[in-house]
């Protein structure tokens, strides 16, 4: 399985020119980066009829809301997810006071493919699985070439229940990669994400911080 869907996976990338691990998010760079960055836009401009859900926790009727910006093999989102994130969600989201949703962000192959694999599971286990692959980041994107990454991606995402057909049938949507590809560069073109993690709170951007920053920012707004 892992074979096949790398062959289709890694071809579908050479036809768009994406073959570079984005170090920064820079609209404005130059040279082979901007090239290939160009080419995947592009790829996102052709029509599809595919809409993207956003994946959200918490209740509607929060005061704040947070959006957060963050690839999954970046280390430092992984490091948030591990560490911060699991406060957050017990002492802000739990309790109805934030509403967080969660936004990808795709500087390579390798962490759009992640996001498939997590969107698979669906809504009720995106989350879930999310955690999975940022707790497993330093075992799964350092597994060597593009087959053993996307073996590992499918050993996490059998955990959350999902089986081989299934799996292979999310990483071949074309139709669901060009949406994602597009539904991403309109949010960081909104948002002007430049780096990850980055968090919209309230409509107020911020860089990565510690929890307790968090938590003073959110309590300040809650107390607004």
């Amino acid at each position: 399985m892992g074979f096949r869907v790398t062959r289709i996976l890694a071809l579908f990338f050479l036809m768009i020119g994406t073959t570079v691990w984005f170090n920064q998010l820079n609209l404005n760079s130059t040279g082979n980066n901007q090239q290939n960055y160009s080419s995947l836009m592009a790829f996102a401009d052709e029509k599809t009829e595919t809409t993207i859900t956003e994946m959200i926790l918490g209740s509607d009727d929060a005061k704040i809301e947070i959006v957060e910006y963050a690839s999954y093999t970046c280390p430092h989102c992984a490091t948030f997810h591990t560490e911060i994130y699991p406060r957050l969600k017990n002492e802000y989201i739990e309790t109805g006071k934030v509403r967080f949703v969660y936004r990808e962000v795709y500087f390579d192959k390798f962490g759009l493919w992640a996001s498939m694999i997590a969107r698979c599971a669906g809504p009720e286990k995106f989350f879930g699985l999310t955690e999975l692959i940022y707790k497993s980041q330093q075992k799964w994107a350092r597994a060597g070439d593009d087959a053993a990454i996307v073996t590992e991606l499918s050993k996490l995402a059998k955990v959350a229940g999902l089986n081989d057909q299934k799996i292979q049938n999310c990483l071949e949507d074309t139709e669901k990669l060009r949406a994602l590809v597009g539904w991403f560069k309109t949010n960081a073109s909104n948002d002007d994400i430049k780096s990850t993690p980055s968090f919209i709170i309230d409509g107020e951007k911020f860089s990565n911080m510690g929890y307790d920053d968090f938590s003073s920012i959110i309590d300040s707004k809650i107390s607004e």
